[in-house]
């Protein structure tokens, strides 16, 4: 029987690197949120609307990445937590926008200090030039790649 032709470990790969780092940022991050009673996607959207007009549901979903559909998920698990509205537009009757109560808005702060705690204990190690160098890399490949979407998970 021939052998099998010899393939690279895993950790050969810069994709196994940057998924592991990405797991555990992630994993991390939302545990935190958990913490809070928000999801990672809720803080999303929470963040996308924070400090703006009330917009349609269309706006945040063309803004976020997102369909239709799973803003209207989203936003109807955050106005079950009292953290976002639905009301009609006052242009048109018909239509509808999102906007954050008072308490999601005063909400917002105190998670971004959350993700930037968490993003200190996972990036603190690295030098200023190293972090910048991996920042400047990170978004150099999302551009090639014309990655558009927003990371919910």
């Amino acid at each position: 029987m021939p052998s099998p032709p010899p393939v690279p470990e895993l950790t050969a790969h810069l994709g196994f690197w940057l998924r592991t780092v990405s797991n555990h940022v992630s994993h991390a991050f939302a545990e935190k949120l958990a913490a809070e009673g928000v999801t990672v996607a809720e803080w999303v959207m929470l963040r996308a609307l924070y400090g703006k007009a009330p917009m349609p549901p269309s706006r945040l979903a063309d803004d976020m990445g997102m369909t239709r559909g799973a803003i209207t998920k989203l936003a109807d698990r955050l106005i079950g937590k009292a953290l976002m509205l639905r009301r009609a537009s006052p242009d048109d009757g018909r239509a509808q926008t999102l906007a954050l109560t008072p308490r999601g808005t005063s909400l917002v702060p105190a998670l971004a200090a959350l993700a930037d705690r968490n993003d200190a204990a996972f990036f603190d190690h690295l030098s200023a030039e190293e972090r910048e160098t991996l920042e400047r890399l990170l978004k150099r490949m999302v551009a090639q790649s014309r990655m558009t979407t927003i990371p919910m998970d």
